[in-house]
């Protein structure tokens, strides 16, 4: 890419409550002589959130352009190596802009979580990002980054083992503690609004391939959809509940397969679930967390209880407080089974609260493992995900922020 452009990272929503968290990670923890941007849609509110981090943050250049302007985004797009966007729902305002950095040459990350959209972009930008170079990289936080790699470390090991191919393979949250943030919700609500709109968008969301680059060479495996009830297995832990964003996490992990010419394996099985304990009050507790994810949806879904609910979950640009933030972490374990009967765990570990401390760093290294590490980087373009476009080097990156990705072999 030219060094002529101005930038090597925009950043893109600043001042809303994520933007906020991961300019001032980029303001602590990006080299000295990265040339950072901080852009959005009003001049006055980034100064302001520039003027807060201090330091050498208050040289950056603020750019100002509303998420509809295709010209100004255009501009902006042009003017540096990457653009990292907190700006959701995607849905709703982010397809300018991907579209203006894949026209352009420009690296872009994200933290969608919405298939429709991931699709949308595939159709509408993906011819065009070849051709010009750019990485379009979609899930950028803790979606879905801790499982595209987690799955990533397994296979490089399985490989540099020789163990043949990666089989059953199961992604299991073992422990979590974080909040919620407005922005979050109104994604989640703008996707319900969508199936509803149109009944026929909710075969291709259930579809576990739906994000696949050639649907037609996917196999057809008994059991790739969907964990949707409680499950005992005491070889992971006991009683499992299906992770609250296994629909999205795992397509995106088997698109990472797929583009990588299947590389984990053509029987290739992955599921997500988090860990509830064992005995009778593990299954209680799985029980209880598919019932209320399920009165959640459900009651985010119809306008008479969405209305009641709207008077006290957080707005966008609301979110945990700095405690909770600080307090926060995750731990997960990735489990697998080869086609030698091999078997291995990945451990993949961070603190911070993970959908806003965490993601805030896992977006920033994102940007710049985008903008900065080059020959690093996997020699490919298009609509990418984390592990296809940044592999070892965004791992690196994540490993020196204090993550943990490490894979031990079973007996």
């Amino acid at each position: 890419m030219a060094d002529s452009r101005a930038h090597d990272v925009v950043l893109y929503g600043a001042t809303g409550f994520v933007g906020r968290l991961t300019a001032a990670y980029l303001a602590g923890h990006a080299p000295e002589d990265a040339r950072i941007a901080l852009a959005g849609r009003s001049r006055e509110r980034l100064e302001e959130v520039r003027n807060r981090l201090g330091g050498r943050a208050v040289s950056w250049p603020v750019l100002v352009a509303d998420s509809g302007d295709r010209a100004a985004l255009d501009d902006i797009a042009r003017s540096t190596r990457a653009v990292a966007t907190t700006v959701g729902p995607y849905a709703t305002y982010g397809l300018p802009l991907v579209t203006a950095c894949a026209e352009a040459g420009t690296h872009y990350a994200d933290l969608t979580g919405e298939v429709l959209f991931i699709r949308d972009v595939v159709q509408r930008c993906d011819a065009a990002a070849k051709q010009s170079g750019a990485r379009i990289v979609h899930s950028c936080g803790f979606d879905s980054i801790p499982s595209d790699l987690g799955v990533q470390v397994l296979h490089d090991r399985v490989r540099a083992d020789a163990e043949g191919e990666m089989e059953d393979t199961t992604f299991v949250l073992t422990a979590m503690k974080g909040g919620v943030s407005g922005g979050t919700l109104a994604s989640l609500k703008g996707q319900i609004d969508e199936l509803r709109r149109d009944p026929k968008k909710r075969k291709v969301v259930a579809d576990p391939y739906s994000l696949s680059p050639d649907r037609e060479k996917e196999p057809e495996l008994d059991d790739a959809p969907d964990v949707h009830g409680p499950l005992r297995d005491e070889a992971l832990g006991g009683w499992m509940a299906p992770f609250v964003m296994a629909s999205f996490n795992t397509r995106i992990v088997r698109r990472s397969n797929a583009l990588q010419d299947w590389a984990y394996g053509r029987r290739f099985r992955y599921r997500e679930l988090m860990r509830t304990g064992r005995g009778p009050l593990g299954a209680v507790k799985a029980a209880g967390v598919i019932g209320g994810l399920g009165v959640a949806v459900g009651g985010l879904a119809l306008p008479p209880t969405r209305a009641l609910l709207d008077r006290v979950l957080p707005s966008p640009g609301e979110g945990p407080s700095e405690t909770t933030r600080n307090n926060g972490y995750f731990t997960i374990e990735v489990h697998t089974r080869t086609s030698t009967g091999a078997r291995y765990v990945a451990h993949v570990v961070a603190k911070g609260d993970p959908g806003y401390g965490a993601t805030a760093v896992m977006l920033g290294e994102s940007a710049l493992s985008l903008a900065l590490d080059g020959d690093r980087l996997p020699p490919a373009a298009g609509v990418l995900t984390p592990a296809t476009a940044m592999n070892g080097a965004l791992t690196d990156r994540l490993r020196a922020a204090g993550f943990t990705f490490a894979v031990a072999r079973r007996a």
